[in-house]
C-alpha cells in the first residue's frame, strides 16, 4: 500500500471516529437538549489544547458493529492552562453503553493522571454496561471502581453527569470528589422505574426517582446543578481553580479583582444582639472573603451547614459554616455527613479550613437518635481531629454543648480560635441551663419570671460569653467583626508553613 492510501485510511478511520454513532443519532442528542462527547470535551477544554487517545479502539465482538472509540471518547488537555485527563461517554455510539474496550480506555486515562499528578474530569452519559459483553463489561466497571478508590486523596476526581446513570455505573461517580448534575437531561439510580414497580409496586418517574432535584437536595449524592450541558463544564473550569492537581500540589491564587479593606464595619451589624433571631451566615463569609465570592458545595442539602471555597488574599480556602437562618444551625445527621466530607477532601489537597461557628448543639428527636446521629455526628468530629491543613474558627454566637467541641474547636488542633463579643460559649443555652439548675427555685420565686431573668443574666455574665474561654486559652483573642478579614489573612500568612502530623497508621477507622 502507498503512503498515500495509508493516509488517506487512517484520515478515513479518524473521520469515522469524529462521526460517532452518525448524524441521526447525534440530531436525537441535539433535540434532547445535549451536547455530544466531543462537542463537550471542545468546551470544557482550553482550545485547542485536546489530545485524544485511543481513537481507533474498538470492541472485540464479531457480529457487532465496530466504531473507532467504541463509545467514549479520551485523553487530555488544559484548563487555565493546566493539564487535565477527561473521558466522554458518547450516548450516540451503542447508548454509550460500557465494554470491555471502553473501559480499557477510562482505565488508562486514569492511569497516566495518577502518573502525572492532574485532575480527572469523567463526562457520563450512558445506559450501563454492554449486555452483548455480560460479565467481561461488569468487570470493566470494577477495574474503574478500583482506580477510583486509589486515586482517592491523591488527585481531583469530578463527574459530570450528562444523561443517564444506571445500576454500576453510579457507583464511580459516587467514589470521586465532587458530582454535577444538568436539570432536566440527567439522572442517577441503582435501579430504574420499571425495576421498582414490578418489586416494592412504587409508581415514580426517573426524575422523581434519580433527577437533579431529587439528589442536589435529599440523598445529598449530587454537589451541584447546572441548567445545561455548557453551565455545567463552566461550572467546573472555576471548581477546579480552587483547587491543587494533587495532593503534593498547591491551590493556584488568584489576586482579587477588586481592592479589599481590611476592615469592613458592615459586619458590625450581621449578629443580631437577641440570641433567638437568625441571619444569614453567608452575609459573613461575603464580606470577609475577596471579592465577596463564595462558591458553594451542597447548596440544596442539608442546609443548616454551610460548605464551599472561597479566597482569601488570594489564597483558596474551604469555608464550614453554621447556618442560622435554617433550623437555628443545628447539627443533624445530614449536615454532619455533609460537613465531614468536605473537610476531608480539603484536607487531602491542602486546602486551609475556615469555621464560622454558631451553633445551638445536636438536634434532638428520637428520629435522629434512631438514625444514628451519634455515628454520624462522630464523622464531622473525627475529620475535623483529623485534619492537618491549617484551620481557623470565628465563633459568631452559639457555641454549646459537644457541638463545641466539634466545629473545630481548640482542643482539637484547631490553630487560631477567634470569637466575636456576641459569643456564647457555654455547655448548654441560658434558658435550659436554669430549667435544669434551678427549676424548683424558680418555680415557688414570688416572681417566677423575674427570678429566672436574673439566674440567665447571671449565668451569662459567668459562663456564656468569649472571656471565660479566652481566660483558660480556649480562644485565641476575641475580636470585632469588622476585624474578621485582617484577622484571617495575617493568620493564614501565618500558617502557610505549618507541619502537622498523625500517629503512623495505615488509616484511621471513621464512623461509616
Amino acid at each position: 500500500m502507498s503512503l498515500e492510501k495509508k493516509i488517506e485510511t487512517l484520515k478515513a478511520k479518524h473521520a469515522q471516529a469524529q462521526a460517532g454513532g452518525g448524524e441521526a443519532r447525534i440530531e436525537k442528542q441535539h433535540e434532547g437538549g445535549k451536547l455530544t462527547a466531543r462537542e463537550r470535551v471542545s468546551a470544557f477544554l482550553d482550545e485547542g489544547s485536546f489530545e485524544e487517545m485511543d481513537a481507533l479502539m474498538v470492541h472485540r465482538n464479531w457480529g457487532v458493529e465496530k466504531i473507532p472509540g467504541d463509545g467514549v471518547v479520551t485523553g487530555f488537555g488544559r484548563v487555565d492552562g493546566r493539564p487535565v485527563a477527561i473521558f466522554a461517554q458518547d450516548f450516540t455510539v451503542f447508548g454509550g453503553s460500557l465494554s470491555e474496550a471502553y473501559a480499557k480506555k477510562i482505565c488508562k486515562v486514569m492511569d497516566l493522571a495518577m502518573k502525572v499528578g492532574c485532575p480527572v474530569i469523567g463526562l457520563n452519559d450512558s445506559g450501563g454496561a454492554r449486555i452483548q459483553e455480560g460479565v467481561v463489561s461488569l468487570g470493566g466497571y470494577a477495574d474503574i471502581f478500583l482506580r477510583n478508590t486509589l486515586a482517592s486523596g491523591v488527585i481531583p476526581q469530578i463527574s459530570l453527569i450528562m444523561g443517564p446513570c444506571a445500576g454500576g455505573a453510579v457507583y464511580s461517580p459516587a467514589i470521586t470528589d465532587f458530582i454535577t448534575m444538568v436539570k432536566g437531561t440527567s439522572y442517577m439510580f441503582v435501579t430504574g422505574p420499571e425495576v421498582i414497580k414490578t418489586v416494592t409496586h412504587e409508581d415514580v418517574t426517573k426524575e422523581e426517582l434519580g433527577g437533579a432535584h431529587t439528589h442536589s437536595a435529599k440523598s445529598g449524592v449530587a454537589h451541584f446543578v447546572c441548567q445545561s450541558d455548557l453551565a455545567a463544564l463552566a461550572h467546573t473550569r472555576e471548581l477546579l481553580s480552587f483547587l491543587p492537581s494533587n495532593n503534593l500540589g498547591e491551590a493556584p491564587r488568584r489576586a482579587p479583582k477588586t481592592q479589599m479593606p481590611l476592615e469592613n464595619p458592615d459586619l458590625d451589624k450581621i449578629v443580631p444582639d437577641d440570641s433567638s433571631k437568625p441571619y444569614d451566615i453567608r452575609d459573613i463569609i461575603r464580606g470577609v472573603v475577596d471579592d465577596a465570592h463564595f462558591f458553594e458545595v451542597h447548596e440544596a442539602f442539608a442546609p443548616n451547614l454551610v460548605v464551599g471555597f472561597a479566597r482569601i488574599d488570594g489564597r483558596s480556602i474551604g469555608i464550614v459554616a453554621n447556618q442560622p437562618a435554617y433550623y437555628a444551625g443545628v447539627l443533624d445527621i445530614s449536615s454532619s455527613e455533609k460537613g465531614a466530607r468536605f473537610v476531608r477532601f480539603c484536607d487531602a489537597f491542602n486546602i486551609p479550613l475556615i469555621t464560622f461557628e454558631d451553633v445551638p448543639g445536636f438536634l434532638p428527636g428520637v428520629t435522629q437518635e434512631h438514625g444514628g446521629i451519634i455515628r454520624h455526628g462522630a464523622k464531622l468530629l473525627f475529620a475535623f481531629c483529623e485534619a492537618t491543613v491549617p484551620k481557623i474558627t470565628v465563633i459568631t454566637r452559639k457555641a454549646y454543648g459537644g457541638a463545641y467541641c466539634v466545629m473545630a474547636s481548640k482542643h482539637i488542633r484547631t490553630d487560631f480560635n477567634f470569637a466575636y463579643p456576641t459569643a456564647e460559649i457555654a455547655v448548654m443555652g441560658a434558658e435550659g441551663a436554669m430549667n435544669v439548675l434551678h427549676g424548683k427555685s424558680i418555680a415557688i420565686a414570688p416572681d417566677p419570671a423575674a427570678r429566672k431573668a436574673e439566674l440567665v443574666a447571671e449565668y451569662n455574665e459567668k459562663f456564656a460569653n468569649p472571656y471565660i474561654a479566652a481566660e483558660f486559652g480556649f480562644i485565641d483573642e476575641v475580636i470585632l467583626p469588622r476585624e474578621t478579614r485582617q484577622k484571617l489573612v495575617k493568620a493564614l500568612a501565618f500558617l502557610e508553613t505549618k507541619r502537622d502530623t498523625t500517629p503512623p497508621k495505615k488509616h484511621g477507622n471513621i464512623p461509616l
